[in-house]
């Protein structure tokens, strides 16, 4: 290796050791503030929209709240509004946090919306969540989505759902029975085709199957291990082809995406199946894994897709920075 690959492999490697010790902090120092009783949602029109630092002052304030436009049970889905739309968070993440910005958005503009914390484990603390297996994690979508249509009276959902939440409904469709419940698939950055954290599982793999206990599972977050690159939970899923008959698949994705590396691991590949690269739209776009969730370009994806769901369709650009969205 030439004394610059050297370097930018170490880079790499600083950059995933960073990455995870960011995660771990925030996990922290979420533990470590007292938490409020959520709130019953408020739906008056119009609900402001609310971007990243909306998002961390409800994660701080009521980290199990749902975010404004959400869980209304008494919705009923109307003829040019037909399915109700689930929102799905990350891995060590939750509701309040993720869709500060995407549910007022989809409930001003009609939409039925519901969103749910899935994933608890040890580790949780009332706080983060999509910790647990991501089979039992499918398995609380599934239920949960039997509640929205019960509620609605709609024959079908529409998910959108971002990193593992984006990936994980593709177990309830393929393995739980879950497509015929569903019309339309939105992953913002999710991790389909597993991640390599940037060079990071290249030094976490051999460490732990040589130290027996050295793994995320062990410590109760085996959600990360199923997302690493080449882990047999996602050889199984994308066994037999990424999508599933008549239902509609749209990646959003980042080349700057610093998690699900590399970003082509977002895509698919199959029938049904529309990939978008952010910065094929707009080349001011600098969002990354964790700010997708509130970048304006990727949020107009986001309604058209769940709209009218054109193609051809190209969202407003504009400058994006990494994390502010804005």
């Amino acid at each position: 290796m030439t004394g610059m690959g050297s370097r930018l492999g170490r880079r790499h490697y600083l950059s995933a050791i960073g990455m995870l010790i960011g995660a771990i902090c925030l996990m922290l120092a979420t533990m470590m503030t007292s938490g409020v009783a959520a709130a019953a949602p408020a739906f008056s029109q119009p609900l402001p929209i609310g971007n990243v630092f909306t998002g961390l002052a409800a994660e701080i304030a009521a980290p199990t709240s749902m975010p404004p436009g959400s869980d209304n049970w008494a919705c009923h889905v109307s003829a040019q509004h037909p399915y109700p739309v689930v929102l799905v968070h990350g891995t060590i993440a939750n509701q309040a946090l993720s869709w500060q910005a995407l549910s007022p958005m989809l409930a001003n503009a009609g939409y039925c919306v519901y969103g749910f914390n899935y994933g608890a484990t040890s580790l949780t603390f009332g706080r983060v969540f999509g910790l647990a297996p991501i089979q039992q994690s499918a398995a609380e979508l599934s239920a949960f989505i039997a509640r929205v249509l019960a509620a609605t009276g709609a024959a079908k959902v529409d998910i959108v759902g971002h990193s593992q939440g984006g990936m994980m409904p593709r177990y309830y469709l393929k393995l739980l029975g879950g497509a015929p419940k569903v019309h339309m698939l939105v992953g913002l950055a999710p991790s389909n085709h597993g991640t390599n954290l940037d060079g990071f599982t290249d030094a976490y793999s051999p460490l732990a199957d040589a130290i027996p206990g050295l793994s995320f599972t062990t410590f109760g977050a085996p959600s990360f291990d199923q997302q690493f690159l080449g882990s047999s939970f996602l050889a199984a899923l994308n066994h037999g082809g990424d999508t599933v008959p008549e239902v509609k698949y749209v990646v959003i994705e980042s080349r700057y995406d610093e998690v699900v590396t590399p970003y082509t691991n977002a895509f698919l590949t199959g029938a049904g199946a529309q990939n978008i690269l952010l910065q094929n739209q707009c080349s001011t776009d600098f969002t990354e894994h964790i700010g997708i969730i509130y970048d304006p370009v990727a949020l107009q994806d986001v309604m058209n897709a769940v709209g009218a769901d054109n193609p051809s369709f190209r969202p407003t650009c504009s400058l994006v920075l990494p994390l502010l969205s804005g």
